[in-house]
């Protein structure tokens, strides 16, 4: 069996500007960056204002598993099924942060016969995108840092400063540092510590904003700490957000590439799903709305994260309509979800498969709560059985859900034609009853206990005496009617990564909150979630490797 970048190294890729010239993209709405890849204006979005829309497609998933789901490469596979049947589709992804890629989890890229190309560019330096986001948050750090250096003139509290500066890599070393060490001339001592890139409230507002000004607006909406009387120090008060802006002026524009079939996909933007929104930009989905007719887009991790973002968070931010919802499970999560343990997923097991069935159902009712019409994928592996694959079939069939077996992986977009015919069936057949699961007019409180209580199935909410003093603080500050970005583990319903399947009789625990109001949106701690992961014992980095000639290999 062929690894993921030998079969991409293999694919025959057309170049850029003939994806462009299909798009009916003059040479003037986007810019090559080399053979195979294109930044799209930052103008073209208003140039296509008055085109109608595409139907979009949101791609979730189940809580995922170690054994993996294939989220991804369903979304892939899913968009070039949607043009063998006829449907002029573009798909929407994010980008993927050197952290995963080095580390465990992997690339976003998809995978097999369903992958966005080139692969190793994408899953490495790309475009640079991230550079950027890197630099422009970490400018503005040394600028925090400068101001209090050269006399303090906005009496910034040290001690308060909620700004961190970030790298793309996973790094545990740096969660807490201390900065400023060495003498006078050295800056003002004091603790700080280094998020991930993409948790960096700069890719949030990157993938957020409409256009160029919108980013500088919120750049400029950056709380970046405290005065000594407790009032909020803005990034405007440095008078920053016109340099910081002009860091990101190119990483604003879309990036165009193309699948391994040779159907274009936008990819832009990449914020976690368990400590950001999960979603790739605003301006690359709306693009990619108005150059197809349908819009293949996903986001991070199970229901619970990503799909509850991007609809209460993403949808609201850029007025996007989502026409249909496809939830991806796999025969192998579903038995982790029911207490196979990742070593005996080959062995045939319908009853533990009927027990982890509770998983996917809770993320099935929180799609049907948004009431968005859905088709369950099942995402097919070698290793499952006909009684696996037909149990599942049969479980849907039962409850009347729509569901289709898809082998994306193995036989691209051909392997998706079920799952596209069924999705284009439930878009024209069913009607959406869209709702959000809170007000923005709700107390900040109140929002995330409608989400524990609706999303995760928990009991209730359990706020820290710090979370407590914050919410008081933030609803004073007005910041009351923003939305909830909360940050959860992935691995459970629950924020305890231990509690697979559906758990039940558990409480939400807010530890504390982080105001990204240049976002627009607070950030709700739960758990021990990190804001900066670690690498594993034995990093993929350690299989990656380039031959004299330039081959990347070891890449997934």
């Amino acid at each position: 069996m062929k690894s993921d970048i030998e079969i991409a190294q293999e694919a025959t890729l057309k170049p850029i500007h003939k994806i462009a010239e299909e798009l009916n993209l003059s040479d003037e709405d986007y810019e090559p960056y080399g053979h195979t890849k294109a930044k799209l204006s930052d103008r073209l979005l208003a140039k296509l204002a008055d085109k109608p829309n595409g139907k979009v497609i949101l791609v979730t998933a189940i809580s995922p598993t170690p054994a993996g789901e294939g989220k991804s490469t369903v979304t892939v596979g899913l968009g070039q099924a949607l043009n063998k049947i006829g449907k002029k589709t573009v798909i929407a992804l994010r980008e993927p942060s050197l952290g995963p890629v080095m580390g465990i989890k992997g690339g976003a890229a998809g995978g097999g016969y369903s992958q966005v190309l080139p692969m190793e560019d994408i899953n490495l330096h790309f475009t640079g995108d991230l550079h950027a986001i890197t630099s422009a948050n970490n400018a503005l750090a040394a600028m925090i840092d400068n101001h209090i250096h050269q006399g303090n003139e906005l009496n910034i509290d040290p001690r308060r400063i909620e700004f961190k500066r970030v790298m793309d890599m996973n790094d545990r070393a740096l969660r807490q540092i201390v900065v400023g060490l060495g003498g006078p001339l050295r800056g003002v001592p004091r603790e700080d510590g280094f998020n991930i890139t993409v948790a960096s409230e700069i890719m949030a507002i990157l993938c957020l904003s409409n256009d160029l000004q919108d980013l500088k607006n919120r750049i400029s909406n950056i709380v970046i700490g405290y005065t000594y009387e407790e009032e909020p120090v803005y990034a405007r008060d440095l008078k920053v957000e016109g340099a910081l802006t002009l860091l990101l002026k190119d990483a604003i524009k879309p990036n165009l590439v193309q699948t391994i079939e040779n159907t274009p996909a936008i990819i832009h933007g990449g914020p976690f799903a368990n400590i950001a929104h999960g979603c790739n930009s605003i301006i690359a989905t709306k693009t990619a709305a108005k150059l197809g007719e349908y819009v293949v887009t996903e986001a991070g991790f199970g229901a619970d994260l990503g799909a509850e973002k991007f609809l209460d968070i993403k949808t609201r931010a850029g007025n996007i309509e989502t026409d249909a919802v496809v939830i991806v499970a796999t025969v192998r999560a579903l038995k982790m979800h029911g207490g196979v343990p990742k070593d005996e997923l080959t062995v045939e097991n319908i009853d533990a498969l009927k027990a982890g069935m509770e998983n996917l159902q809770k993320h099935i009712e929180t799609i049907q709560y948004f009431g968005l019409p859905f088709v369950i994928a099942i995402n097919q592996f070698p290793t499952d059985t006909t009684n696996e694959v037909e149990y599942i079939k049969a479980w849907c069939e039962e409850s009347n859900y729509e569901v289709a077996l898809t082998n994306v992986w193995a036989q691209g977009g051909e392997g998706g034609i079920e799952l596209a015919e069924k999705v284009v069936q439930t878009i024209e057949s069913k009607e959406k009853q869209f709702k959000h699961v809170y007000e923005l007019e709700d107390a900040l409180d109140t929002k995330i206990i409608k989400i524990a209580k609706t999303v995760y199935g928990a009991d209730g909410v359990e706020f820290s005496s710090k979370a407590k003093k914050q919410l008081a603080f933030f609803e004073k500050q007005g910041w009351g009617n923003l939305p909830v970005c909360m940050a959860k583990t992935q691995y459970s319903l629950s924020d305890n990564p231990a509690l697979l399947g559906r758990p039940t009789g558990f409480t939400i625990t807010i530890r504390e909150f982080r105001p990204s109001i240049g976002a627009g949106f607070i950030v709700a701690l739960t758990g021990d979630i990190m804001t900066m992961p670690g690498l594993p014992k034995k990093p993929a980095a350690l299989k990656m490797d380039v031959t004299e000639d330039g081959k990347i290999v070891g890449l997934f």
